[in-house]
């Protein structure tokens, strides 16, 4: 088919790679401004521009799409090269921007988005995180047709996966990634051959995944340990779940919930050169793997070398809320 592709992350930059690869025709390619990132905060090209330079694709970075917002100039680029494209369909991928009304009616087909979540459970930026977050046993790949609302649109087809007890977000983002550039060319098959039927969402079930803030990594330890448990998992690699020590703030990258130890939340059960657990809400929550400023990740064992908490001490910053 003759289409045009809009994403940014590797997540967008895998279906791009797999839709080359089925042989279709892209036109042109919309990603997201180059924004700065690591440590020197460089500019840096996304996932999906570096594969479209690469394929010596035509490529568009807008900083806005719609007509009438402060980015109009942009936006007026992006309806000029799209109609001169003349795309069949768009096809989308954790692009960044809401589509408007004018590019939702340019292509014949419309624009079909690659969702990771099973909708309408996790409509919104953060379903991976929020699904494993949430504790939900299967989550998968929706293809939707795409409308004016938030991830409303009606499914065309749907792929799903197990979420695995050890699974974090990157891992399950990788599996997803897979998954997606898989069903997006299937779809793009029948789609040429007309035979993609739309389903409507069901009307119950919906939930809404919103974006990750840095300001919950931090753990309150007055919540049980299963779900902080499945937290550290759910904001692996961003932004770190994290807790403090002698005034030092430490990321936590794997840990076990416990149900059978219990105590004052945010204080240590048991230290080195033993488990080290802290008291939750309800159980208690064993660290196994930590990271301290400016350091790698390291087992428990490794980060507290220089001084581990003891017993009866607690970690904050939750432990000091719940004293509070």
């Amino acid at each position: 088919m003759k289409l045009a592709f809009a994403g940014t992350p590797e997540f967008a930059a895998a279906a791009l790679r797999a839709i080359l690869a089925a042989g279709h025709d892209v036109g042109l390619v919309l990603t997201q401004p180059d924004r700065p990132a690591g440590r020197g905060m460089r500019l840096q090209a996304s996932a999906v521009k570096q594969l479209a330079l690469a394929r010596q694709l035509p490529l568009l970075q807008p900083a806005g799409l719609r007509l009438d917002g402060r980015h109009a100039a942009d936006a007026a680029a992006a309806r000029a090269a799209l109609t001169a494209a003349a795309p069949e369909v768009l096809v989308v991928a954790a692009y960044g921007l809401l589509l408007p009304p004018w590019l939702l009616a340019l292509p014949r087909h419309g624009c079909i988005n690659i969702h990771a979540s099973l909708l309408p459970r996790w409509r919104g930026a953060a379903p991976i995180q929020r699904a494993i977050e949430a504790g939900d046993a299967r989550t998968g790949i929706t293809i939707m047709q795409m409308d004016q609302g938030l991830d409303t649109g009606d499914m065309l087809l749907v792929a799903d996966t197990p979420i695995g007890d050890d699974d974090t977000a990157a891992t399950l983002h990788d599996r997803l990634a897979v998954l997606g550039a898989r069903l997006i060319v299937e779809a793009l098959q029948q789609l040429s051959a007309d035979a993609l039927p739309a389903k409507p969402q069901p009307p119950a079930g919906a939930t809404h995944a919103a974006k990750i803030d840095k300001r919950e990594a931090a753990l309150d330890w007055r919540h049980d340990a299963a779900t902080l448990e499945r937290r550290v998992r759910a904001f692996d690699p961003f932004p770190g779940a994290t807790l403090s020590h002698g005034g030092t703030v430490l990321k936590l990258w794997r840990a076990r919930a416990l149900a059978d130890r219990h105590g004052r939340p945010g204080t240590v059960l048991s230290t080195l050169p033993g488990p080290l657990v802290v008291a939750c809400g309800r159980g208690a929550l064993e660290l196994l793997e930590l990271q301290r400023p400016g350091g790698r990740r390291v087992p428990a064992a490794q980060a507290f070398a220089a001084g581990p908490p003891t017993p009866g001490q607690s970690l904050g910053p939750a432990a000091d809320q719940a004293a509070g």
